[in-house]
């Protein structure tokens, strides 16, 4: 039987205010718990195209 490696899955975080503003979409990548955190992630990280900090969402 396979061995199962863990809940810790690697996600991609997206900006949501780069759109709106009509510049590059600034994109994370970083890693969650499944178990823990089971919706979708939002964090507030730093986006060097607007060059302010802003709402990175979890990418599907």
């Amino acid at each position: 039987m396979p061995q199962i490696k863990g809940k810790r899955i690697v996600i991609i975080m997206e900006c949501t205010e780069a759109k709106e503003a009509g510049v590059p979409v600034s994109r994370y990548m970083t890693t969650k718990n499944r178990a823990n955190t089971p919706d979708r992630l939002e964090k507030r990280k730093y986006n060097h195209f607007m060059r302010k900090h802003t709402l990175h969402r979890e990418k599907r």
